[in-house]
């Protein structure tokens, strides 16, 4: 079907996993980290506003990290069933990198996520703060570890090949491989910056329909200086990222450049846009700016970038991919920037919490992070190709034996289940974003800390009927 073998289909199976879970850790990192920030600041500025917010976003994170638990699992079993001759051949070093993710992050979080989530009224405002900090804390580990993983596929050392496996020789050289510190930092950026305008959307989406109070306002103003700041720091490690890339892995950067060929001395111009043809082996319509291409990957106006006709076509990445989705990332991420400095120029004419075109703008972006974060990994997984342990095994010769009916039943199955799972998830949860943070404003209340009463943060039963509100939502739908 469509020319489709069973290793292609396999290949689908682990993207469409993959792209289902890497959206939820992406928001549970940021949101651990945020919601140890916004009870840091509510017990010394002992400000409701922020124990409002906490209440409301815990339960948004209570229900992502569930999603994100589940999708995970499918994950780890998928490099058995489908992909058993790279466990076979990497495992000795992927495996216990795994084992070490869950000995430190899973317990860390499973200890403390109870306390963090239903102890607010049990324990005291010191304990629960620590647990809310060990549960991001957690989060960051795990990342650690998964991308140790990940970048020792791209960038593998420490290790040597007996009887066709890998055995590993030094687990430093393996965890601290070369590209690690720099997906390491691009990856938890990325997180920290798909959160900030995950929740300056929600606030943008309450402003619009006139709900305008300091929780809401604190939300925006929160997650506009995080892309104020966050954004540009994070166009500054890419680059970083892109120079490494270059020299451990230049068919990568020749495919993202859509660059095939060099031209006696001359510097290597920058393809904005154009579509790249592997089968004729250029690039058709490309729209070019001399020198700049040397300028930005070798920062020199002569050097010369690799091209793809350097490597052997079996070792060339699929360019007509790579190309499009590093410029949907890097376009998304100017996007951001340029949210960023409008918010700034908005607060100071005292006009950022009621700039409709802004808050429009804010509100679409919701997602950005989310797409950002897909295309880069595209760029990355798809730039690794034809290798899934660079340089040392193909992806070809790391799947498991199976028929083509048996991956196209399974692919069936994944994409039904996981629309139909993950998507109640999704509605669930922007079911709880529409409904915004709960205030106290004029009623008399208790400080509600922990140890104290008050009703804890349950988020199953947190989505009750919107009432008037749905009508209100449904109209600012309409108008969008």
């Amino acid at each position: 079907m469509f020319g489709l073998e069973a290793l292609d289909l396999a290949r689908i199976q682990f993207a469409f996993t993959i792209s289902f879970h890497i959206l939820f850790p992406a928001i549970t990192i940021g949101l651990a980290s945020y919601l140890a920030v916004l009870e840091g600041l509510w017990l010394k500025t002992h400000n409701d506003t922020y124990r409002d917010l906490y209440h409301f976003w815990s339960k948004i994170f209570a229900v992502n990290f569930g999603m994100g638990v589940v999708s995970g699992l499918v994950m780890a079993y998928q490099f058995g069933t489908n992909w058993s001759r790279f466990s076979d051949f990497a495992g000795a070093v992927t495996g216990p990198l795994l084992t070490y993710e869950v000995l430190t992050a899973f317990f860390l979080e499973a200890g403390f996520l109870g306390v963090m989530l239903f102890g607010w009224n049990k324990v005291g405002r010191g304990l629960h703060f620590f647990s809310t900090v060990m549960v991001a804390i957690g989060t960051l580990i795990s990342t650690f570890w998964i991308l140790a993983s990940n970048s020792w596929m791209q960038t593998p050392q420490g290790f040597e090949i007996v009887n066709g496996q890998v055995i590993p020789t030094d687990w430093l050289a393996i965890i601290f491989n070369p590209s690690f510190p720099y997906r390491l930092m691009h990856m938890a950026t990325a997180a920290f910056v798909a959160t900030a305008f995950f929740v300056g959307s929600s606030a943008a989406w309450h402003l619009l329909r006139g709900r305008d109070n300091p929780a809401i306002r604190t939300m925006l103003s929160m997650a506009m200086w995080m892309a104020l700041i966050v954004a540009p720091i994070q166009a500054v490690i890419g680059d970083f990222h892109g120079l490494n890339t270059l020299e451990h892995q230049p068919a990568k950067i020749a495919a993202i450049e859509g660059h095939w060929e060099n031209k006696g001395d001359e510097a290597t111009p920058l393809i904005l846009f154009g579509w790249p043809d592997m089968k004729e082996e250029k690039t058709k319509f490309a729209v070019e700016i001399p020198y700049l291409g040397s300028l930005i990957l070798t920062h020199s106006l002569d050097k010369q970038v690799p091209a793809l006709k350097e490597f052997p076509p079996q070792d060339r990445p699929n360019s007509t991919i790579v190309f499009w989705s590093f410029r949907i990332m890097v376009g998304l991420g100017f996007l951001m920037i340029f949210t960023g400095l409008w918010s700034l120029w908005l607060r100071k004419r005292d006009s950022l919490y009621t700039s409709r075109p802004f808050l429009y703008l804010a509100l679409w972006m919701g997602p950005s992070g989310l797409i950002a974060i897909l295309a880069g990994w595209f760029t990355t997984e798809i730039g690794r190709q034809p290798w899934v342990v660079y340089g040392l095994m193909r992806t070809a010769d790391a799947s498991s034996n199976h028929s083509f009916m048996q991956m196209s039943i399974t692919l069936i199955m994944f994409v039904v289940v996981y629309f139909a799972l993950f998507g109640a998830g999704l509605g669930y949860m922007m079911r709880l974003v529409r409904k915004g943070p709960k205030t106290d404003e004029g009623k008399e209340t208790n400080d509600g800390g922990p140890g104290q009463k008050r009703t804890p943060a349950r988020p199953l039963s947190a989505a009750d009927d919107e009432g008037a509100d749905a009508d209100q939502a449904r109209s600012l739908e309409k108008e969008i």
